[in-house]
Protein backbone atom coordinates (compact mmCIF):
# COMPACT_ATOMS: atom_id res chain seq x y z
CA UNK A 1 0.00 0.00 0.00
CA UNK A 2 1.18 3.51 -0.71
CA UNK A 3 2.80 5.17 2.27
CA UNK A 4 1.13 8.46 3.14
CA UNK A 5 2.05 10.45 6.22
CA UNK A 6 -0.94 11.45 8.31
CA UNK A 7 0.69 14.83 8.92
CA UNK A 8 1.74 15.61 5.38
CA UNK A 9 4.32 18.39 5.07
CA UNK A 10 2.14 21.33 4.12
CA UNK A 11 5.12 23.43 3.03
CA UNK A 12 5.03 21.18 -0.04
CA UNK A 13 1.42 22.12 -0.73
CA UNK A 14 1.62 25.86 -0.22
CA UNK A 15 4.37 27.94 1.25
CA UNK A 16 2.43 31.14 1.80
CA UNK A 17 2.05 31.70 5.52
CA UNK A 18 2.84 28.53 7.38
CA UNK A 19 3.42 28.71 11.16
CA UNK A 20 6.82 27.91 12.60
CA UNK A 21 5.99 24.36 13.62
CA UNK A 22 6.04 23.25 9.97
CA UNK A 23 9.61 24.42 9.40
CA UNK A 24 12.44 21.90 9.56
CA UNK A 25 15.45 22.61 11.81
CA UNK A 26 18.90 22.98 10.30
CA UNK A 27 21.10 19.98 10.95
CA UNK A 28 24.88 19.76 11.19
CA UNK A 29 26.42 21.83 8.43
CA UNK A 30 28.69 20.67 5.66
CA UNK A 31 30.45 22.55 2.84
CA UNK A 32 28.32 23.44 -0.18
CA UNK A 33 29.95 23.54 -3.64
CA UNK A 34 29.33 26.65 -5.71
CA UNK A 35 30.02 27.60 -9.27
CA UNK A 36 30.36 30.76 -11.30
CA UNK A 37 31.87 34.16 -10.55
CA UNK A 38 31.05 36.51 -7.74
CA UNK A 39 32.08 37.25 -4.17
CA UNK A 40 30.85 35.16 -1.29
CA UNK A 41 32.72 34.01 1.80
CA UNK A 42 32.89 30.24 2.28
CA UNK A 43 31.29 30.53 5.74
CA UNK A 44 28.19 31.98 4.10
CA UNK A 45 27.62 28.99 1.87
CA UNK A 46 27.69 26.13 4.33
CA UNK A 47 24.77 23.77 3.95
CA UNK A 48 22.77 21.45 6.11
CA UNK A 49 22.59 17.77 5.16
CA UNK A 50 19.34 18.59 3.37
CA UNK A 51 21.31 20.92 1.08
CA UNK A 52 20.11 24.22 2.54
CA UNK A 53 22.54 27.12 2.72
CA UNK A 54 23.33 28.50 6.17
CA UNK A 55 22.53 32.02 4.98
CA UNK A 56 20.11 33.14 2.30
CA UNK A 57 21.78 33.85 -1.06
CA UNK A 58 19.72 36.90 -1.96
CA UNK A 59 20.90 37.58 -5.52
CA UNK A 60 20.47 33.97 -6.74
CA UNK A 61 17.14 33.79 -4.92
CA UNK A 62 15.79 36.92 -6.62
CA UNK A 63 16.88 35.65 -10.03
CA UNK A 64 15.20 32.29 -9.47
CA UNK A 65 12.02 33.84 -8.06
CA UNK A 66 11.71 35.81 -11.30
CA UNK A 67 11.57 32.53 -13.23
CA UNK A 68 8.17 31.84 -11.67
CA UNK A 69 6.95 35.13 -13.17
CA UNK A 70 8.40 34.36 -16.61
CA UNK A 71 6.79 30.95 -17.01
CA UNK A 72 3.47 32.17 -15.61
CA UNK A 73 3.40 34.84 -18.31
CA UNK A 74 4.16 32.34 -21.08
CA UNK A 75 1.49 29.91 -19.91
CA UNK A 76 -1.36 32.40 -19.91
CA UNK A 77 -0.41 34.22 -23.07
CA UNK A 78 -1.57 31.01 -24.74
CA UNK A 79 -5.15 31.81 -23.75
CA UNK A 80 -4.82 35.03 -25.75
CA UNK A 81 -3.12 33.27 -28.67
CA UNK A 82 -5.99 30.80 -29.07
CA UNK A 83 -8.38 33.65 -29.76
CA UNK A 84 -5.85 35.60 -31.85
CA UNK A 85 -4.88 32.67 -34.08
CA UNK A 86 -8.50 31.63 -34.50
CA UNK A 87 -9.08 35.10 -35.97
CA UNK A 88 -5.84 35.34 -37.97
CA UNK A 89 -6.04 31.87 -39.54
CA UNK A 90 -9.83 31.19 -39.61
CA UNK A 91 -9.49 28.15 -37.34
CA UNK A 92 -12.06 25.85 -35.82
CA UNK A 93 -12.07 25.46 -32.03
CA UNK A 94 -10.23 22.14 -32.39
CA UNK A 95 -7.54 23.71 -34.58
CA UNK A 96 -7.14 26.69 -32.25
CA UNK A 97 -6.84 24.31 -29.30
CA UNK A 98 -3.66 22.91 -30.87
CA UNK A 99 -1.93 25.93 -29.31
CA UNK A 100 -2.17 24.21 -25.94
CA UNK A 101 -1.49 20.78 -27.44
CA UNK A 102 1.82 21.90 -28.94
CA UNK A 103 2.73 23.79 -25.78
CA UNK A 104 2.10 21.02 -23.28
CA UNK A 105 3.64 18.41 -25.55
CA UNK A 106 6.89 20.31 -25.00
CA UNK A 107 6.46 19.97 -21.25
CA UNK A 108 5.73 16.25 -21.60
CA UNK A 109 8.72 15.45 -23.79
CA UNK A 110 11.30 17.51 -21.89
CA UNK A 111 10.36 17.08 -18.21
CA UNK A 112 12.37 13.87 -17.81
CA UNK A 113 15.38 15.08 -19.85
CA UNK A 114 15.36 18.24 -17.72
CA UNK A 115 15.55 16.20 -14.51
CA UNK A 116 18.37 14.05 -15.93
CA UNK A 117 20.25 17.14 -17.11
CA UNK A 118 19.93 18.76 -13.68
CA UNK A 119 21.20 15.62 -11.93
CA UNK A 120 24.11 15.33 -14.38
CA UNK A 121 25.19 18.98 -14.32
CA UNK A 122 23.70 21.58 -11.97
CA UNK A 123 20.72 23.72 -11.09
CA UNK A 124 22.26 26.71 -12.83
CA UNK A 125 23.07 24.90 -16.07
CA UNK A 126 19.50 23.60 -16.27
CA UNK A 127 18.04 27.05 -15.61
CA UNK A 128 20.23 28.73 -18.24
CA UNK A 129 19.42 26.08 -20.85
CA UNK A 130 15.72 26.43 -20.08
CA UNK A 131 15.84 30.19 -20.52
CA UNK A 132 17.71 29.92 -23.83
CA UNK A 133 15.12 27.48 -25.18
CA UNK A 134 12.36 29.82 -23.99
CA UNK A 135 13.99 32.75 -25.80
CA UNK A 136 14.54 30.76 -29.01
CA UNK A 137 10.86 29.87 -29.14
CA UNK A 138 9.84 33.48 -28.56
CA UNK A 139 12.11 34.71 -31.37
CA UNK A 140 10.58 32.19 -33.82
CA UNK A 141 7.29 34.13 -33.54
CA UNK A 142 8.77 36.84 -35.78
CA UNK A 143 9.45 34.70 -38.89
CA UNK A 144 6.26 32.71 -38.24
CA UNK A 145 4.25 35.92 -38.55
CA UNK A 146 6.24 37.05 -41.58
CA UNK A 147 5.35 33.91 -43.52
CA UNK A 148 1.89 33.68 -41.89
CA UNK A 149 2.25 29.97 -41.09
CA UNK A 150 0.27 28.44 -38.23
CA UNK A 151 2.38 25.29 -37.82
CA UNK A 152 5.50 27.44 -37.34
CA UNK A 153 3.79 29.20 -34.44
CA UNK A 154 2.98 25.79 -32.96
CA UNK A 155 6.64 24.80 -33.29
CA UNK A 156 7.66 28.02 -31.51
CA UNK A 157 5.28 27.24 -28.64
CA UNK A 158 6.68 23.70 -28.39
CA UNK A 159 10.21 25.12 -28.05
CA UNK A 160 9.09 27.64 -25.41
CA UNK A 161 7.46 24.88 -23.39
CA UNK A 162 10.54 22.68 -23.60
CA UNK A 163 12.44 25.50 -21.94
CA UNK A 164 9.76 25.92 -19.30
CA UNK A 165 10.03 22.21 -18.48
CA UNK A 166 13.67 22.86 -17.53
CA UNK A 167 12.73 25.94 -15.51
CA UNK A 168 9.93 24.29 -13.53
CA UNK A 169 11.95 21.15 -12.84
CA UNK A 170 14.84 23.30 -11.58
CA UNK A 171 13.31 26.31 -9.83
CA UNK A 172 11.07 24.58 -7.29
CA UNK A 173 13.81 22.57 -5.53
CA UNK A 174 16.36 25.36 -6.00
CA UNK A 175 14.29 27.91 -4.08
CA UNK A 176 14.20 25.57 -1.08
CA UNK A 177 18.01 25.24 -0.83
CA UNK A 178 19.01 28.89 -1.36
CA UNK A 179 18.93 29.59 2.38
CA UNK A 180 18.28 28.03 5.79
CA UNK A 181 15.73 25.23 6.01
CA UNK A 182 13.60 27.15 8.51
CA UNK A 183 13.14 29.92 5.93
CA UNK A 184 12.11 27.64 3.07
CA UNK A 185 8.43 28.48 3.53
CA UNK A 186 9.06 32.22 3.27
CA UNK A 187 11.19 31.77 0.16
CA UNK A 188 8.58 29.58 -1.52
CA UNK A 189 5.95 32.13 -0.51
CA UNK A 190 7.82 34.79 -2.45
CA UNK A 191 8.37 32.53 -5.45
CA UNK A 192 4.78 31.28 -5.66
CA UNK A 193 3.44 34.84 -5.44
CA UNK A 194 5.29 35.74 -8.64
CA UNK A 195 3.72 32.96 -10.72
CA UNK A 196 0.12 34.27 -10.80
CA UNK A 197 1.50 37.79 -11.20
CA UNK A 198 3.21 36.57 -14.35
CA UNK A 199 -0.02 34.93 -15.49
CA UNK A 200 -1.97 38.16 -15.02
CA UNK A 201 0.74 40.12 -16.81
CA UNK A 202 0.58 37.72 -19.76
CA UNK A 203 -3.16 38.26 -20.17
CA UNK A 204 -2.78 42.04 -19.87
CA UNK A 205 -0.01 42.05 -22.48
CA UNK A 206 -2.23 40.09 -24.83
CA UNK A 207 -5.30 42.20 -24.11
CA UNK A 208 -3.57 45.54 -24.77
CA UNK A 209 -0.73 44.73 -27.21
CA UNK A 210 -1.96 41.72 -29.22
CA UNK A 211 -5.73 42.09 -29.48
CA UNK A 212 -6.56 44.80 -32.02
CA UNK A 213 -10.23 45.06 -31.14
CA UNK A 214 -11.08 44.57 -34.82
CA UNK A 215 -13.29 41.52 -35.34
CA UNK A 216 -14.90 40.34 -38.57
CA UNK A 217 -17.81 37.97 -38.91
CA UNK A 218 -17.61 35.14 -41.49
CA UNK A 219 -20.06 37.10 -43.66
CA UNK A 220 -17.91 40.23 -43.50
CA UNK A 221 -14.79 38.26 -44.40
CA UNK A 222 -16.55 36.63 -47.34
CA UNK A 223 -17.61 40.06 -48.64
CA UNK A 224 -14.07 41.46 -48.53
CA UNK A 225 -11.83 41.53 -51.58
CA UNK A 226 -9.19 38.76 -51.48
CA UNK A 227 -6.34 41.24 -51.07
CA UNK A 228 -8.11 43.06 -48.21
CA UNK A 229 -8.93 39.77 -46.49
CA UNK A 230 -5.32 38.58 -46.69
CA UNK A 231 -4.12 41.95 -45.40
CA UNK A 232 -6.46 41.62 -42.40
CA UNK A 233 -5.13 38.13 -41.61
CA UNK A 234 -1.51 39.29 -41.97
CA UNK A 235 -2.09 42.25 -39.66
CA UNK A 236 -3.63 40.06 -36.97
CA UNK A 237 -0.81 37.53 -37.29
CA UNK A 238 1.91 40.18 -37.02
CA UNK A 239 0.41 41.57 -33.79
CA UNK A 240 2.31 38.91 -31.82
CA UNK A 241 5.74 39.82 -33.21
CA UNK A 242 6.81 42.72 -31.01
CA UNK A 243 5.53 41.34 -27.67
CA UNK A 244 7.37 38.06 -28.19
CA UNK A 245 10.56 39.77 -29.40
CA UNK A 246 10.60 41.80 -26.18
CA UNK A 247 9.88 38.71 -24.08
CA UNK A 248 12.70 36.83 -25.81
CA UNK A 249 15.15 39.68 -25.17
CA UNK A 250 14.24 39.84 -21.47
CA UNK A 251 14.63 36.07 -21.14
CA UNK A 252 18.09 36.17 -22.75
CA UNK A 253 19.11 38.92 -20.33
CA UNK A 254 17.95 36.76 -17.42
CA UNK A 255 19.94 33.80 -18.73
CA UNK A 256 23.08 35.96 -18.82
CA UNK A 257 22.49 37.23 -15.28
CA UNK A 258 22.02 33.71 -13.93
CA UNK A 259 25.15 32.53 -15.77
CA UNK A 260 27.20 35.25 -14.05
CA UNK A 261 25.97 34.60 -10.49
CA UNK A 262 27.08 31.85 -8.12
CA UNK A 263 24.65 28.99 -7.57
CA UNK A 264 24.88 25.71 -5.66
CA UNK A 265 25.94 22.90 -7.99
CA UNK A 266 23.95 20.21 -6.17
CA UNK A 267 21.96 19.45 -3.07
CA UNK A 268 23.28 16.77 -0.71
CA UNK A 269 21.07 13.89 0.26
CA UNK A 270 18.89 14.34 3.31
CA UNK A 271 20.77 11.78 5.39
CA UNK A 272 24.31 12.98 6.07
CA UNK A 273 26.95 10.30 5.76
CA UNK A 274 24.56 7.89 4.02
CA UNK A 275 24.86 7.04 0.34
CA UNK A 276 21.84 8.46 -1.51
CA UNK A 277 19.21 5.88 -2.36
CA UNK A 278 18.52 5.59 -6.07
CA UNK A 279 14.92 5.40 -7.18
CA UNK A 280 13.60 3.04 -9.84
CA UNK A 281 10.45 3.30 -11.90
CA UNK A 282 9.27 -0.01 -10.49
CA UNK A 283 9.37 1.52 -7.00
CA UNK A 284 7.15 4.40 -8.11
CA UNK A 285 4.78 2.23 -10.12
CA UNK A 286 4.33 0.02 -7.07
CA UNK A 287 3.04 3.03 -5.13
CA UNK A 288 -0.65 3.04 -6.02
CA UNK A 289 -1.37 6.45 -4.55
CA UNK A 290 1.51 7.98 -6.52
CA UNK A 291 0.25 6.44 -9.75
CA UNK A 292 -3.23 7.80 -9.01
CA UNK A 293 -1.69 11.23 -8.31
CA UNK A 294 -0.13 11.26 -11.80
CA UNK A 295 -3.53 10.40 -13.29
CA UNK A 296 -5.25 13.07 -11.17
CA UNK A 297 -2.65 15.67 -12.17
CA UNK A 298 -3.21 14.82 -15.84
CA UNK A 299 -6.92 15.54 -15.49
CA UNK A 300 -6.42 18.61 -13.29
CA UNK A 301 -4.14 20.35 -15.79
CA UNK A 302 -6.55 19.47 -18.58
CA UNK A 303 -9.40 21.07 -16.64
CA UNK A 304 -7.49 24.23 -15.75
CA UNK A 305 -6.02 24.81 -19.19
CA UNK A 306 -9.31 23.99 -20.91
CA UNK A 307 -11.41 26.37 -18.81
CA UNK A 308 -8.99 29.27 -19.20
CA UNK A 309 -8.32 28.58 -22.89
CA UNK A 310 -12.00 28.72 -23.86
CA UNK A 311 -13.23 31.32 -21.37
CA UNK A 312 -13.10 34.13 -23.94
CA UNK A 313 -14.74 31.90 -26.54
CA UNK A 314 -17.46 30.89 -24.05
CA UNK A 315 -18.37 34.49 -23.25
CA UNK A 316 -18.45 35.64 -26.86
CA UNK A 317 -20.65 32.68 -27.78
CA UNK A 318 -22.99 33.01 -24.78
CA UNK A 319 -23.21 36.81 -25.00
CA UNK A 320 -22.92 37.70 -28.71
CA UNK A 321 -21.34 41.04 -29.46
CA UNK A 322 -18.96 41.02 -26.48
CA UNK A 323 -15.67 42.61 -27.64
CA UNK A 324 -12.57 40.43 -27.33
CA UNK A 325 -10.87 42.94 -25.03
CA UNK A 326 -13.87 42.94 -22.70
CA UNK A 327 -13.90 39.14 -22.70
CA UNK A 328 -10.19 39.09 -21.85
CA UNK A 329 -10.94 41.16 -18.75
CA UNK A 330 -12.84 38.20 -17.32
CA UNK A 331 -9.81 35.99 -17.89
CA UNK A 332 -7.74 38.48 -15.89
CA UNK A 333 -10.35 38.39 -13.11
CA UNK A 334 -10.13 34.59 -13.13
CA UNK A 335 -6.38 34.74 -12.57
CA UNK A 336 -6.73 37.27 -9.76
CA UNK A 337 -9.25 34.96 -8.09
CA UNK A 338 -6.89 32.04 -8.65
CA UNK A 339 -4.19 33.92 -6.75
CA UNK A 340 -6.66 34.83 -4.00
CA UNK A 341 -7.67 31.18 -3.80
CA UNK A 342 -4.14 30.28 -2.83
CA UNK A 343 -4.35 32.46 0.24
CA UNK A 344 -7.79 31.09 1.06
CA UNK A 345 -6.56 27.53 0.59
CA UNK A 346 -3.56 28.17 2.80
CA UNK A 347 -5.78 29.40 5.61
CA UNK A 348 -8.14 26.44 5.28
CA UNK A 349 -5.28 23.93 5.30
CA UNK A 350 -4.56 24.94 8.87
CA UNK A 351 -7.87 23.37 9.85
CA UNK A 352 -8.58 20.76 7.16
CA UNK A 353 -6.58 17.77 5.95
CA UNK A 354 -5.23 18.34 2.41
CA UNK A 355 -7.20 15.43 0.92
CA UNK A 356 -10.43 16.66 2.53
CA UNK A 357 -9.95 20.18 1.17
CA UNK A 358 -9.13 18.78 -2.27
CA UNK A 359 -12.29 16.67 -2.26
CA UNK A 360 -14.44 19.62 -1.18
CA UNK A 361 -13.07 21.91 -3.88
CA UNK A 362 -13.49 19.20 -6.53
CA UNK A 363 -17.19 18.86 -5.63
CA UNK A 364 -17.67 22.64 -5.82
CA UNK A 365 -16.06 22.80 -9.27
CA UNK A 366 -18.20 19.91 -10.47
CA UNK A 367 -21.25 21.97 -9.54
CA UNK A 368 -19.85 25.12 -11.19
CA UNK A 369 -19.18 23.25 -14.43
CA UNK A 370 -22.75 21.93 -14.38
CA UNK A 371 -24.03 25.50 -13.97
CA UNK A 372 -21.92 26.72 -16.90
CA UNK A 373 -23.31 23.92 -19.08
CA UNK A 374 -26.95 24.35 -18.06
CA UNK A 375 -27.01 28.16 -17.97
CA UNK A 376 -24.82 29.52 -20.79
CA UNK A 377 -24.68 33.29 -20.48
CA UNK A 378 -23.64 35.59 -17.67
CA UNK A 379 -24.57 33.04 -15.00
CA UNK A 380 -22.46 30.37 -16.65
CA UNK A 381 -19.60 32.83 -17.10
CA UNK A 382 -19.61 33.76 -13.42
CA UNK A 383 -19.55 30.05 -12.56
CA UNK A 384 -16.48 29.50 -14.76
CA UNK A 385 -14.70 32.53 -13.30
CA UNK A 386 -15.48 31.32 -9.76
CA UNK A 387 -14.02 27.90 -10.57
CA UNK A 388 -10.55 29.47 -10.57
CA UNK A 389 -10.77 30.02 -6.82
CA UNK A 390 -11.25 26.31 -6.21
CA UNK A 391 -8.71 25.16 -8.79
CA UNK A 392 -5.97 27.09 -7.00
CA UNK A 393 -5.15 24.43 -4.41
CA UNK A 394 -5.39 21.41 -6.66
CA UNK A 395 -2.03 21.18 -8.43
CA UNK A 396 0.22 21.52 -5.35
CA UNK A 397 -2.07 19.39 -3.17
CA UNK A 398 -2.10 16.51 -5.65
CA UNK A 399 1.66 16.94 -6.06
CA UNK A 400 2.30 16.74 -2.33
CA UNK A 401 -0.07 13.84 -1.66
CA UNK A 402 1.57 11.85 -4.44
CA UNK A 403 5.15 12.38 -3.22
CA UNK A 404 4.62 12.22 0.53
CA UNK A 405 6.79 9.66 2.32
CA UNK A 406 9.27 9.18 -0.54
CA UNK A 407 13.04 9.39 -0.15
CA UNK A 408 14.98 12.16 -1.88
CA UNK A 409 15.78 10.49 -5.22
CA UNK A 410 12.28 9.03 -5.50
CA UNK A 411 10.90 12.55 -5.07
CA UNK A 412 13.09 13.80 -7.92
CA UNK A 413 11.99 11.03 -10.25
CA UNK A 414 8.38 11.27 -9.10
CA UNK A 415 8.40 15.04 -9.58
CA UNK A 416 9.45 14.57 -13.20
CA UNK A 417 6.58 12.17 -13.83
CA UNK A 418 4.13 14.60 -12.24
CA UNK A 419 5.45 17.40 -14.46
CA UNK A 420 5.05 15.10 -17.47
CA UNK A 421 1.42 14.53 -16.50
CA UNK A 422 0.57 18.07 -17.55
CA UNK A 423 0.31 16.64 -21.05
CA UNK A 424 -3.35 16.63 -20.01
CA UNK A 425 -3.35 20.30 -20.95
CA UNK A 426 -2.51 19.30 -24.52
CA UNK A 427 -4.84 16.37 -24.99
CA UNK A 428 -7.93 17.42 -23.07
CA UNK A 429 -7.98 20.96 -24.50
CA UNK A 430 -8.07 19.41 -27.97
CA UNK A 431 -10.93 17.16 -26.83
CA UNK A 432 -12.80 20.25 -25.60
CA UNK A 433 -12.27 21.89 -28.99
CA UNK A 434 -13.65 18.84 -30.79
CA UNK A 435 -16.74 18.73 -28.54
CA UNK A 436 -17.25 22.47 -29.05
CA UNK A 437 -17.14 22.10 -32.84
CA UNK A 438 -19.71 19.30 -32.69
CA UNK A 439 -22.12 20.44 -29.98
CA UNK A 440 -21.28 23.98 -28.83
CA UNK A 441 -18.77 25.54 -26.47
CA UNK A 442 -20.92 25.14 -23.35
CA UNK A 443 -21.14 21.36 -23.86
CA UNK A 444 -17.33 21.24 -24.05
CA UNK A 445 -17.35 21.95 -20.30
CA UNK A 446 -18.40 18.35 -19.76
CA UNK A 447 -14.68 17.59 -20.17
CA UNK A 448 -13.41 19.64 -17.18
CA UNK A 449 -16.42 18.41 -15.21
CA UNK A 450 -15.27 14.84 -15.76
CA UNK A 451 -11.74 15.89 -14.77
CA UNK A 452 -12.94 17.21 -11.42
CA UNK A 453 -14.75 13.91 -10.85
CA UNK A 454 -11.43 12.06 -11.23
CA UNK A 455 -9.78 14.49 -8.80
CA UNK A 456 -12.57 13.83 -6.31
CA UNK A 457 -11.92 10.08 -6.53
CA UNK A 458 -8.20 10.66 -5.96
CA UNK A 459 -8.88 12.84 -2.92
CA UNK A 460 -11.16 10.19 -1.42
CA UNK A 461 -8.49 7.54 -2.02
CA UNK A 462 -5.86 9.71 -0.32
CA UNK A 463 -8.15 10.27 2.68
CA UNK A 464 -8.59 6.53 3.12
CA UNK A 465 -4.86 5.88 2.84
CA UNK A 466 -3.66 8.39 5.45
CA UNK A 467 -5.21 6.88 8.61
CA UNK A 468 -4.02 3.39 7.70
CA UNK A 469 -0.43 4.47 7.25
CA UNK A 470 -0.44 6.69 10.29
CA UNK A 471 -0.13 3.69 12.52
CA UNK A 472 2.39 1.89 10.36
Amino acid sequence: MARVSANINKDFIFAWSWPAQYARPIAKQAPQPWEGNGRMHQSDIAASPRGNLARTAMVPLLLVVSLFFLWGMANNLNDILIKQFKKAFELTDLQAGLVQSAFYMGYFMFAMPAAMFMRRYSYKAAAVLGLLLYACGAFVFYPAAQVHTYWLFLLALFVIASGLAFLETTANPLVTVLGPADGAARRLNLAQAFNPLGSITGVLVGQHFIFSGVERTPAELAAMAPAAREAFFATESSAVQMPYLIIGAVVVLWAILIALVRFPTSAPDADAGVAPKRARFSELLGNRLFVFSVVAQFFYVGAQVGIWSYLIRYLQDAVPGTPEKTAATYLTISLVLFMAGRFIGTALLRYLAPAKLLASFAVINLILCAVAIALPGWTGLYALVAASVFMSVMFPTIFALGLDGMHDDARKLGSSLLVMSIIGGALLTAVMGAVSDMAGIHWALVVPGACFAVILLFALRARRAAPVIAGA
